[in-house]
C-alpha cells in the first residue's frame, strides 16, 4: 500500500479512538506512525539512489534484497515487534504512544497481504518468513491494476470520514491532495492514460 494510503486509513481507523482532551496529540501520533514504517525505504532510496549513485534496476533487484538493508528495513515492518510495542504502551497507560504504536501494526497489517516478490519480513526478528502474496499493489504482473483501484476505491470512501475529524485548513487540503494524487496516478499508470500525453 502507498504511504499516503496508510495515513487516510489509519486515520479512519483510529482515529475515534483517543478523547477529545488529547486530540491534537493523537492525530499527530497516528500520522506519524502511519508513514514510520516506511522511513528506512526512504533513507534506502536516497541513499542507494544519490550517494551510491545505482541505476533504479539495482537499486529495487539487487540492493533492496542486501541482507543489511533487508533487515533494516523489516525491524519497522515487524508485526511482533509493533505488536509487543502496542502490549507495552497499553500496560503502562501511555495513551499517545499507543496510537503511533498502533498506526505502525496497522500499517504492517495493510502491507502484508499487498506484496509479492518485494515482501518484507513481516515476523522479524522472530522468522525470515515471507509471504509472498499472491496480489500486488504496484507490480501489474500480479494483479496491480485491480489492487490499485481497491485502494484508490477504499481511500476516497473513507475521506469523507477523515475530513470531518481533520480541523486545520492545510490539514484537509493536504487529504485533499492524497485523494487527487490517487485518482490522477491510478488514471496515469494503472489505466494507460499516459498515452494520450505522451
Amino acid at each position: 500500500m502507498n504511504t499516503p494510503g496508510h495515513y487516510v486509513l489509519n486515520l479512519a481507523l483510529l482515529g475515534k479512538v483517543f478523547n477529545p482532551q488529547e486530540k491534537a496529540k493523537a492525530k499527530i501520533a497516528i500520522t506519524i506512525g502511519s508513514m514510520f514504517p516506511d522511513v528506512p525505504i526512504f533513507v534506502f532510496y536516497l541513499v542507494t539512489k544519490f550517494i551510491q549513485r545505482l541505476p533504479e534496476s539495482q537499486i529495487w533487484n539487487e540492493a533492496y534484497y542486501d541482507p543489511s538493508w533487508h533487515n533494516f528495513i523489516a525491524l519497522s515492518h515487524s508485526i511482533p515487534v509493533t505488536a509487543i510495542a502496542v502490549a507495552l504502551c497499553l500496560y503502562f497507560r501511555w495513551k499517545i504512544a499507543a496510537l503511533f504504536c498502533g498506526s505502525m501494526l496497522l500499517h504492517c497489517l495493510f502491507d502484508l497481504p499487498l506484496h509479492n516478490d518485494d515482501a518484507h519480513l513481516h515476523f522479524f526478528p522472530f522468522s525470515d518468513y515471507r509471504f509472498i502474496s499472491p496480489i500486488s499493489y504496484w507490480d501489474p504482473q500480479h494483479h496491480a491494476t485491480f489492487v490499485a483501484l481497491g485502494e484508490v476505491l477504499l481511500v476516497l470512501a473513507v475521506t469523507p470520514f477523515v475530513f470531518k475529524m481533520l480541523e486545520t485548513r492545510i490539514a484537509k487540503i493536504i487529504l485533499i491532495g492524497i485523494n487527487v494524487v490517487y485518482i490522477v496516478g491510478y488514471a496515469l499508470f494503472y489505466a494507460g492514460l499516459y498515452r494520450f500525453f505522451s
